[in-house]
C-alpha cells in the first residue's frame, strides 16, 4: 500500500471514528456548549485526554503551517481546518496526505 493510500485510510478513520460518538451527542443535546465543555472535563482522565489533543492540535496547526509553506502543498486551508471541526485525527492524516501528493509529483518530475 503506497502511505498516501495509508494516510486517505486513517483520514477517513479520524474522521469517522470520532464523528460516531459526537453526532449521538450532538443529537441528544444540541449545540450546548456549556455542557460539552462539562463533560469533556468531567474526570482527569477525560481532562488529560483534552489537554493532550488540545496541545496536540497547535503543534500540529504550526507544523501544517510550516511544513506545508516549506513544501508548497496546496490546499493547505484543509487540514488546519480539519483539525479545529474534526480533531487531531482527521487533520494530521490529511496533512500527510497532501504532503505526500506533493513528494510524489516533486519526485515524479525530478
Amino acid at each position: 500500500m503506497k502511505a498516501r493510500h495509508f494516510y486517505l485510510v486513517c483520514c477517513v478513520l479520524g474522521l469517522v471514528l470520532p464523528y460516531s460518538q459526537f453526532v449521538p451527542w450532538l443529537l441528544e443535546h444540541g449545540l450546548n456548549v456549556t455542557l460539552f465543555v462539562r463533560e469533556l472535563f468531567a474526570n482527569r482522565i477525560s481532562a488529560f485526554f483534552a489537554m493532550d489533543v488540545i496541545v496536540s492540535a497547535i503543534v500540529l496547526i504550526w507544523f501544517i503551517q510550516s511544513e506545508g509553506k516549506r513544501l508548497r502543498v496546496r490546499l493547505l486551508w484543509l487540514p488546519t481546518v480539519g483539525t479545529l471541526v474534526v480533531g487531531v485525527s482527521f487533520g494530521f492524516p490529511l496533512f500527510l496526505f497532501l504532503r505526500q501528493v506533493t513528494l510524489d509529483r516533486t519526485t515524479a518530475r525530478a
